[in-house]
């Protein structure tokens, strides 16, 4: 029910004290005496005699109260990953360490500022290389804070002056490189340089970072003309490859080469050592001979002939024997098949059951081999050569 609502018996409860007679609402300027009357007599006045000792009582308990809570309030804690840079009136005064510290209120203010925990600030952008081509390039710092009053006084945002920093760090080193170098095969070497001119660009200014890493996400071309650029890398990898797969095959070439090189080397050694050995046996042989050739030359002659025929002869299986003048025919004696013959009859055996085997059994050679036997005995009996007579 409102105060001044109708039918209760004239008992409205009016806010103001008008008891219903006068509805509006109180006198401002009598409001605020009664207040500051009431004040002082907290306070105490000097002309009263007990009032004084209260109002300075009061004015004890009140200041007492004050500085515990000036004081409490001064008290606050530093984290484990954090240092707490303090000024005082404005000006640097300390750095804290972790823990429980205390400031002046009003007086002191605390900064704190972690020095832990490992940041990262991206970077990207359309960028022009040095061939004239237009390559989308990001790329990530990783960095911390140690210097806690540089990263917070030297400058106005250290942040956003290490994100200046980069970007013009690697627009310059892109500039600066062909798009192959930025797409494929000169990545370490962009993050690299990157990395050194950033740090040049930031020490003058002190920021108070330190760099821990950059992370050169993959580039990319324009999506326009993106499938031609994957055909570009598609041949300069198949490239790559070749040139591994061929310095492969080199390097299994290479030893089997010097390997027959060297058994080749040592043949022709041995076969120096060979031809020597065999003339110096023949030069041997011949100062033998000279002797009887002095006694008999006709004779010693007509033996070396023999022998050399004889050699020869009986390392072929063939033999074409000429015919006098005025006969154009030529004989033809196959040797291997007239001792295979007169091998069988040797034997007295069916010739279709002779075979190289029973031939080879009884030192009877076929082929080639077999110019190097002749007719013996008016028997017909067939025997290896002598050599010389």
């Amino acid at each position: 029910m409102a105060w001044n609502e109708p039918g209760n018996g004239g008992k409205d409860r009016d806010p103001w004290g008008n008891d219903g007679k006068h509805q509006g609402p109180p006198d401002l300027d009598k409001v605020i005496r009664n207040l500051s009357g009431k004040l002082g007599g907290l306070l105490g006045n000097r002309g009263s005699g007990s009032g004084g000792g209260l109002g300075s009582f009061g004015i004890t308990v009140a200041l007492v109260i004050a500085l515990a809570v000036w004081v409490v309030s001064g008290f606050y804690t530093i984290g484990e990953a954090q240092r707490g840079v303090v000024l005082r009136f404005g000006k640097f005064y300390q750095t804290v360490e972790p823990g429980l510290s205390w400031k002046a209120t009003f007086i002191d203010r605390v900064y704190p500022v972690d020095v832990e925990t490992v940041r990262s600030l991206p970077a990207s952008g359309f960028m022009l290389t040095r061939d004239e081509n237009l390559v989308r390039v990001e790329m990530d710092v990783q960095y911390r804070v140690i210097e806690p009053r540089d990263y917070l006084f030297n400058v106005t945002n250290a942040d956003d002056s290490l994100h200046q920093a980069l970007d013009s760090a690697l627009r310059y080193v892109v500039g600066h490189s062909t798009m192959d170098d930025v797409l494929t095969v000169g990545r370490e070497r962009v993050r690299q340089e990157t990395r050194e001119l950033l740090e040049q660009i930031i020490e003058p200014y002190q920021l108070g970072l330190m760099i821990l890493d950059l992370n050169f996400l993959p580039a990319r071309p324009p999506e326009e003309v993106k499938d031609a650029f994957d055909d570009a890398i598609a041949a300069q990898e198949d490239e790559q490859r070749f040139i591994r797969e061929a310095e492969a095959y080199a390097r299994e070439i290479e030893p089997k080469a010097r390997g027959q090189a060297q058994r080749l080397l040592q043949e022709a050694e041995a076969y120096k050592q060979q031809v020597a050995l065999r003339a110096e046996g023949e030069v041997a042989r011949f100062r033998e001979l000279l002797p009887q050739y002095e006694l008999q030359p006709g004779l010693t002659r007509q033996r070396i002939y023999l022998e050399t025929m004889e050699e020869i002869y009986s390392k072929v299986n063939k033999v074409v024997v000429d015919t006098p003048e005025g006969n154009n025919s030529l004989m033809y004696l196959p040797l291997d098949k007239l001792m295979e013959q007169q091998a069988r009859r040797e034997a007295k055996v069916d010739p279709n059951v002779i075979t190289s085997d029973y031939l080879n059994n009884n030192n009877v050679p076929s082929g080639q081999d077999s110019g190097q036997l002749r007719p013996g005995s008016d028997r017909g009996n067939i025997r290896p050569t002598s050599g010389r007579n």
